[in-house]
């Protein structure tokens, strides 16, 4: 996995003592960057089916920590690869196919849980959409924007929490209402997303013209 500076997400956690430690480990390990991430797979594969099949209090707890789980591997994998200088030539290509996969995974299980597939589905669709503009405008010459109202961590913040209050709302409502909120949510939040990168992305182009 090799990432620039430019390309890179910005992680706040990736300071964090137990972060520097976990990748010094890991690194150190005949344990490889993309393995790493495709480790995040399996766990989004183990949390997807938890939602869509098993959403009782324990099956979206268990979510919640796969979730979790996945976005560790997404944090370690870069940090072996650039401070572990472990990088490979195919490593960009697991840096973001795995993500597209996960977060596909998470997103279209969440609609089912929520007894509205189509729009975990096109809550999946928009999510894609705001790592293509993003890719888009690293091809363009421009610095990656990794912002936005509902980049992936956000998206995974909101997924996260929505488990954890379905868990608690399983008591008193038959209905589901917070993971049908997250998903209404992660749709409307990833096209928003979608279009402010891109009139970042046009702004841009025209300073430069």
């Amino acid at each position: 996995m090799a990432e620039t500076d430019l390309n890179r997400r910005p992680i706040a956690t990736r300071d964090s003592a137990w972060a520097q430690r976990l990748a010094s480990a890991l690194a150190r390990s005949s344990v490889t960057p993309n393995q790493i991430s495709m480790l995040s797979i399996l766990f989004a594969g183990i949390g997807a089916a938890l939602l869509a099949w098993w959403p009782t209090p324990i099956g979206l707890l268990l979510c919640a920590l796969c979730i979790q789980l996945r976005l560790a591997c997404n944090l370690l994998d870069g940090m072996v690869a650039v401070e572990g200088a472990k990088a490979s030539p195919s490593g960009r290509i697991y840096n973001e196919f795995p993500d597209r996969i996960t977060d596909t995974l998470f997103i279209v299980a969440l609609g089912y849980a929520a007894d509205q597939p189509w729009l975990g589905w096109l809550a999946a669709v928009f999510a894609i959409g705001t790592a293509y503009v993003r890719v888009f405008g690293g091809c363009v010459g421009l610095a990656q924007d990794f912002g936005g109202l509902m980049a992936k961590q956000q998206r995974m913040a909101v997924l996260t929490l929505a488990c954890v209050l379905a868990a608690a709302e399983h008591f008193w409502y038959p209905l589901r209402y917070a993971l049908l909120v997250a998903a209404g949510l992660i749709a409307a939040g990833s096209l928003v997303t979608c279009v402010t990168r891109t009139r970042t992305i046009a702004a841009q182009l025209r300073a430069q013209a």
